[in-house]
C-alpha cells in the first residue's frame, strides 16, 4: 500500500472578471503541479471569477461565466487524472455562496461552500455571500445543463463534507476559517481527515504573514496532519495587493512555501508527504486521542482514486524549513511598486515605518 503523496498549492496572479485569463493561469497552475508530481492541486478563493467582483457577484452572469470555466477545466485533458479543487461563486437555491469545487476525471466530487464569511479590515463579504450553516450536512445541487452534459451528472453533493480516497481522506477550509476561533481544520483533523486545503484572498499587511505562518502552523501542531495553504498574488481590481505566502505545513512545520513578493503570475509549490508520519504523531498525541473516538463524522463522498502509489519506497519526503521574514521596510519596497496597490498598515506598525523614512512608498487605508 502506498504512503507517500505528493500535493501542489498554487499562487495566482488572477483578475476580477478576466475568465479568459484566469482560466489559462488556472490551466497553467494544473500542467506545473503535474509536471512535479503532485496528484492533488489547490489554488486561491473564487480563483475563477476573481476575489474583487465586488457588486458583479450580484450579476447572473458572474455565476454564469464561471460555471463555463468550470466546464473548461473538465474537458482539458490537462486536468486528466488529477484530484483538483478550484474556487467560485455557486448560487443554491437562490443563495450565493463562495465555494471550493473538488473534481476528478470529468465528474464533480463536492462543492463545498464557504461557512465562516470576513466582515473586518477591508472585507464586506456578506454582502455578496452568505454562509454555509449545516454543519456536517449534504444536499443536492442540480447542475447547469452545460456540465450535465460533461459529466453526465444531474446533480452533486454541495455541503460540509469531505472526500475519502484509497489512501487518505482530503478536507477543506476557506481563507476566513482558519481565522477563526472556531476553526474547521479541528474538527476536520479529529474525524480523520489528513490533507486539509485552504483557498485564501489574504490581501497585504505588514507583518501579516507571520500571523499567516502561525495560523498554518498550529492548524497541524495541535492535531496533526498536513495544510495546504494557497493565496491569490497582486491586485486584481480593488486597492488592495494579495500577500502571498503560499505554503504547506505538517505536524506543525513548514515543509514548503511560495514567495511573498513576486512578478510571476503563477506560482506552484509541491510537497511530497508520508501519510505514516501523521498518523504516527496523531497517535501520539493521547488527549487528540480521546476527543476523536467521540467526534461527530463528517459525510464522506468517496472516490476510487489514490494520491499514492504502491511503488514509492524511493520518493523523497519534503524536510521543514525555516521561513525567513522580511522586515515591514522591506515589504513596503518590494510590495507596493510593482502596480500602485495599498497595504494596509496597522497603527502599532506606522511608527516603525516612519521612523525608517519609508512610509511615503505605502498608503494608508
Amino acid at each position: 500500500m502506498g504512503r507517500k503523496v505528493t500535493v501542489a498549492s498554487c499562487t495566482l496572479n488572477q483578475w476580477a472578471l478576466d475568465f479568459e485569463g484566469n482560466l489559462s493561469r488556472i490551466l497553467q497552475s494544473i500542467q506545473e503541479a503535474k509536471e512535479m508530481g503532485a496528484l492533488y492541486r489547490t489554488g486561491p478563493e473564487l480563483e475563477i471569477c476573481g476575489y474583487s467582483c465586488e457588486d458583479h457577484f450580484h450579476e447572473p452572469d458572474t455565476f454564469l461565466h464561471s460555471w463555463q470555466v468550470l466546464a473548461e477545466l473538465l474537458k482539458s485533458p490537462t486536468c486528466k487524472d488529477m484530484l483538483i479543487d478550484v474556487g467560485m461563486p455557486v448560487q443554491h437555491r437562490n443563495v450565493s455562496y463562495n465555494c471550493r469545487v473538488a473534481f476528478l476525471n470529468k465528474k464533480i466530487l463536492l462543492i463545498r461552500p464557504k461557512m465562516m464569511l470576513c466582515e473586518d479590515g477591508n472585507y464586506r463579504e456578506s454582502r455578496w455571500f452568505s454562509g454555509w450553516t449545516k454543519e456536517r450536512q449534504v444536499e443536492d445541487y442540480y447542475l447547469p445543463r452545460m456540465l450535465t452534459t460533461i459529466t453526465n451528472q444531474t446533480t452533486v453533493p454541495i455541503g460540509d463534507a469531505v472526500i475519502s480516497t484509497k489512501d487518505t481522506c482530503i478536507g477543506f477550509e476557506i481563507c476566513e476559517e482558519l481565522w477563526n476561533p472556531q476553526s474547521r481544520h479541528i474538527a476536520l483533523g479529529l474525524d480523520g481527515v489528513e490533507i486539509i486545503s485552504n483557498g485564501s484572498g489574504s490581501y497585504m499587511e505588514l507583518r501579516k504573514a507571520y500571523v499567516t505562518v502561525d495560523l498554518v502552523k498550529s492548524a497541524t501542531f495541535k492535531s496533526g496532519g498536513a495544510y495546504l495553504f494557497s493565496n491569490l498574488r497582486g491586485c486584481d481590481g480593488q486597492r488592495i495587493y494579495f500577500n502571498g505566502c503560499s505554503c504547506v505545513a505538517l505536524n506543525g512545520q513548514i515543509i514548503s512555501r511560495g514567495l511573498q513578493f513576486a512578478l510571476v503570475d503563477v506560482e506552484v509549490v509541491v510537497a511530497t508527504i508520508d501519510l505514516e508520519d501523521i498518523r504516527s504523531y496523531r497517535t501520539q498525541i493521547r488527549s487528540r486521542s480521546h476527543l476523536a473516538a467521540s467526534n461527530p463524522p463528517f459525510p464522506r463522498i468517496a472516490v476510487d482514486f489514490a494520491l499514492s502509489d504502491d511503488d514509492d519506497a524511493f520518493l523523497t519526503t519534503s524536510p521543514p524549513i525555516d521561513w525567513k521574514y522580511l522586515t515591514p521596510e522591506e515589504e513596503i519596497e518590494l510590495g507596493t511598486p510593482q502596480d500602485g496597490a495599498v497595504i494596509s498598515i496597522r497603527p502599532a506598525d506606522a511608527m516603525g515605518a516612519r521612523q525608517a523614512g519609508r512610509l511615503a512608498s505605502a498608503r494608508l487605508v
